[in-house]
Order: structure tokens, then sequence, then C-alpha cells
């Protein structure tokens, strides 16, 4: 078993009705999986009501990470300026699941490069680094969009789903239930499952160390397609069959299945609120996902925000 970052105990029901940011800006440098390249990427507090948006330094652009500004989906979720469609940020799911799963919605994150460091390939290291950060509520209510009916997006055999929960009543906390299913012909992957409530401790204890993986095979298609170019054993899960070739083998239990459930807390996280609701796929992944916030916000009867009489705090 490869060694487990720990982390300091926290609240279920921490997150509060408040937004917040960071404390203290906080970087590092790492390689980007696909890219190749070394990049540095800094975390630095916002206002309230900023969002999390993305700035690549290097051209100085600004893009903010919503459903809407997603430009590619394979093999990572890439956010692009409007503006400027060659301003892209890429392999943006796991700070922006790290980033959800603690309850940070507003933050600058620069970048000088076409993507996101990979780091460990979880979101681990990113949690770390939101810890010595710390973090401060702001003066803003929190925005909630309460899934109010159904919204289903499918693709062949896999599919992704908003199902409504109880309805969202004042001073409640919103509630994001999850459940995913992947099914792989890979022997050393299968058929697994991950189901939660996401709150920071479940988001730390169950998912947030599960590293991306790859099949063995397609690693040469990937890399001759321009993709995976700063991928190794350091990085992902590589699977050969039913042999995991990296030599401490798995962290945990269904780990392929909990990182899938990584990408999807991160992918989520571009709707730019909390959201209140259920949501249950088997087999997507970041095109689904996206799809699926797309649908939801394209439906005026599907969703209700903001949710603001919910999350008030008396003066």
């Amino acid at each position: 078993m490869d060694r487990l970052i720990t982390f300091p105990a926290t609240d279920a029901g921490a997150l509060g009705s408040r937004q917040r940011t960071v404390k203290a800006a906080i970087d590092c440098i790492g390689i980007g999986v696909h890219s190749g390249r070394t990049i540095r990427l800094v975390i630095r507090p916002a206002d309230a009501n900023h969002g999390i948006v993305f700035h690549r330094t290097d051209l100085n652009r600004l893009i903010p990470a919503r459903y809407d500004t997603v430009c590619d989906t394979r093999m990572c979720t890439v956010v692009a300026d409007p503006a400027m469609p060659s301003a892209r940020v890429g392999t943006i799911e796991h700070v922006m699941a790290a980033l959800y799963g603690v309850g940070i919605d507003n933050a600058l994150i620069e970048v000088d490069g076409p993507e996101v460091p990979i780091l460990d390939g979880s979101a681990g290291p990113y949690l770390f680094l939101l810890d010595c950060a710390g973090s401060v509520e702001q003066d803003a209510p929190r925005t909630v969009i309460e899934v109010r009916a159904p919204v289903r997006v499918a693709a062949g055999d896999a599919w992704a789903e908003f199902r409504p929960l109880t309805p969202l009543g004042r001073n409640a906390q919103p509630v994001l239930d999850m459940e995913l299913s992947i099914d792989f012909a890979a022997s050393a992957i299968g058929q697994q499952s991950c189901a939660l409530q996401l709150t920071p401790d479940s988001f730390r204890s169950q998912i947030a160390e599960a590293r991306t993986f790859a099949l063995a095979p397609d690693i040469e298609q990937l890399q001759a397609a321009g993709l995976a170019q700063g991928g190794s054993l350091d990085n992902a899960i590589v699977v050969d069959g039913d042999l995991v070739l990296n030599p401490g083998g798995l962290r945990m239990e269904n780990e392929f299945a909990n990182h899938k459930m990584l990408d999807a807390v991160g992918d989520l996280a571009l709707a730019g609120a909390r959201l209140h609701g259920r949501f249950v796929a088997h087999r997507t992944g970041h095109t689904l996902n996206n799809r699926l916030l797309r649908a939801l916000f394209a439906s005026e009867t599907a969703r209700r925000e903001p949710v603001a009489d919910a999350l008030s705090v008396a003066a």
C-alpha cells in the first residue's frame, strides 16, 4: 500500500452557510500529466461571490471554472476563455474536487501553463495545500442549486442522473448524495461501486486519496495523440489485465470507483454553487458529468436557484 496523507479531523457539518475562501496564498510546482510540462500553481484568496477562477499567468487570461466554459472532456476536464479559445486550463478536476470537498467557494488559481499539475494523481496533495493555507468565512451566504426534478443523460449503456431529495428548508444545509458504478473488462478493475453523502469528512476519508488510472494497452495510443506525456507510475495507477503495475499496489479497496467519484465531484463543482440533490451514475466520465450539468441548467423546472432563504443567516 502507498503511504496515505493524514488529514486533521473535521466536523462533518462544518461547511456552514457562509461563503469561504483560503486564508493565505499557497503554491506548488508539478508536472502536467498530459502536456509533460513543469507548471507552477498558486491558490490565492478571492472576494465573496468571485467563484473559482483560473488565471493563465503566461497569457494573462482569466477563465471562470464553470460548466459552460468547458471546451474538452477527453481524458480530463478542460476550461477555456470564450473570448480566446486557445487560453485553456486542463486537468482541473482534482483541484476543483478538493475545493468543493472542503467548502472553498472563492479562489483565484494561477497557472503558468496549459494544465493543473497532476501531483500524485489524486486530490490528496491539494487538500494538504488547502489545509496549510487555512480558510476564512466571508460575509455572504452560499448559493445553492436545488434539484427539483430528475435529469438524465446517457451514451450507450453509460448514464448519469440528478434526482431530487427532500426539499431544502430554511437554514437547512444542502446535501449531495452520490452513487456510481463502473465496469471494466480488465479483471484488476472489473465491477466496482462507490456511494457517499458528500461532506468534508467523507470526501477526505473515502475518495480524496484515490488516484487516476490508465490501461497499459491504451498508453501508447494516448501518447501518440499528444496526451499522457507526463504520466508515470508516480502519478497514476496502470493496469494490465489482472495486474496493477504500480510497485506499491492500491491504496484502498475500490480505488478505481473511488477515483471516478472524485472526478465526478470535481466536474460537478463546475455548477459554481453547492448542489442539493442526488447524483447517480453508471460508467460515467467527464463528458457525461458535464452534459448532466448542462442539462440541469437548461431546464428551468429541474432546478431552483439561488435558495437564498434556505441559507439565510440572521444579521
